[in-house]
């Protein structure tokens, strides 16, 4: 797996349209004490679930592995002149 630039600040990018459209959906409120890898694996199922990212092996589901997979994801959603496409 080959880090992807500006990685952090896409799972970040990730992070917000996921928990957006999640509140947005009524499907799930966060409060202040969730952790960041609690939302993060949140995120990844929601996106798995609504058939929107293709799901990790049982082998490989890891943090690093799915901050990847949501990095990747938003990369693709991502319009071209965005500024972390560059």
């Amino acid at each position: 797996m080959k880090k992807l630039k500006n990685e952090n600040a896409l799972v970040k990018e990730a992070l917000r349209v996921v928990m957006e459209d999640a509140v947005r959906r009524k499907i799930v409120e966060f409060e202040a004490t969730d952790s960041a890898s609690d939302k993060i694996q949140y995120a990844y199922r929601l996106l798995v679930h609504d058939k929107k990212i293709i799901p990790l092996p049982n082998d490989k589901i890891s943090l690093p592995m799915i901050k990847h997979r949501l990095a990747s994801w938003i990369l693709h959603e991502l319009p071209e002149d965005h500024p972390l496409r560059k």
